[in-house]
């Protein structure tokens, strides 16, 4: 239903890059060229700079993607209300999912969800709670599921399910055959920690401070970008890590992974469907019915 003239423009936006985007839109690099060409002189204005290899967007361009933005996410409930008419469920639904809820939580959410609703296409797209939130701020996802809750008043947050974050080592490390810890042993010993933006340090740093602790006190050795990279650091260090209980069932499991209890520190922590502020579109409700009815959540 759009012009495909702005679906090139949004493409070539969102990669920055003419090659990427004519790959992406199976199309030559020249047709990119003519459409923005053409956009540009329809606008009378640039919309991107251009400085050897590489392009930004100019005032023009980020003011042309925001209502592209906008323009498709009308276009989908558009078809969404339109099938609903007739009976139909169908359309596509982006969503995004911070790191341990996508991957260790939303999968069997979303094939059930599929398996349901099968004429709906979902895209999925992860990142740490800051960039699922900047992701769905930019109307690149129209739904996200977060590990914690940020102050922006923009964003309409919405309980999902209860997390805890514990305390874990390796089966080797010289803590392993304990079942507590007092907080101040928490200071002489190396840990591994996800990096900036997590919603899991956000929470973690909060729940330091109720043992007279901060996060600025741990014996910071590494910081890895991922759940799975901090557990195989675990298997082959003397370091602690703070892990989502849902991260580590297999790992407790098979026994290469312990938890021990910290005397006073509980980190529990709600994981939180998000949206823009204002009514969600057709296919996010569907969605969100189909999670809560599955969880039996009101």
């Amino acid at each position: 239903m759009s012009d495909f003239r702005l679906e090139v423009f949004h493409t070539v936006a969102r990669r920055l890059s003419f090659t990427k985007a004519a790959a992406s839109l199976y199309i030559t690099q020249p047709a990119v060229t003519k459409h923005i060409y053409e956009l540009e002189q329809q606008y009378d204005n640039k919309l991107f700079e251009r400085k050897g290899n590489k392009i930004t967007l100019t005032k023009a361009g980020e003011v042309l993607l925001s209502h592209t933005e906008s323009l498709f996410a009308i276009y989908r409930n558009i078809d969404f209300d339109m099938n609903a008419l007739v009976h139909k469920k169908e359309g596509t639904l982006r969503i995004g999912a911070s790191t341990t809820i996508a991957q260790y939580v939303i999968a069997p959410l979303l094939a059930g969800f599929h398996q349901k609703f099968s004429a709906i296409q979902l895209h999925l797209i992860n990142g740490n709670t800051e960039q699922i939130e900047r992701a769905l701020l930019d109307k690149e996802i129209a739904l996200g599921i977060v590990e914690g809750r940020s102050r922006n008043q923009e964003i309409s947050y919405t309980e999902f399910i209860m997390d805890e974050i514990v305390l874990v080592c390796g089966k080797n490390h010289p803590f392993a055959g304990r079942t507590e810890l007092d907080p101040e042993m928490l200071r002489s010993n190396p840990f591994v920690i996800r990096e900036q933006g997590s919603g899991t340090l956000q929470v973690l740093d909060y729940a330091l401070k109720g043992v007279g602790m901060r996060l600025s006190d741990l014996n910071i050795e590494i910081q890895l970008g991922s759940t799975e990279s901090i557990k195989s650091y675990l298997m082959h260090s003397n370091c602690l890590a703070f892990i989502s209980v849902h991260a580590i069932s297999n790992e407790l499991h098979s026994g290469t992974l312990r938890v021990i209890d910290v005397a006073g520190l509980n980190i529990s922590r709600n994981f939180y469907f998000i949206h823009l502020q204002g009514k969600t579109d057709g296919l996010s409700e569907v969605f969100l019915r189909h999670v809560m009815l599955s969880h039996n959540l009101k």
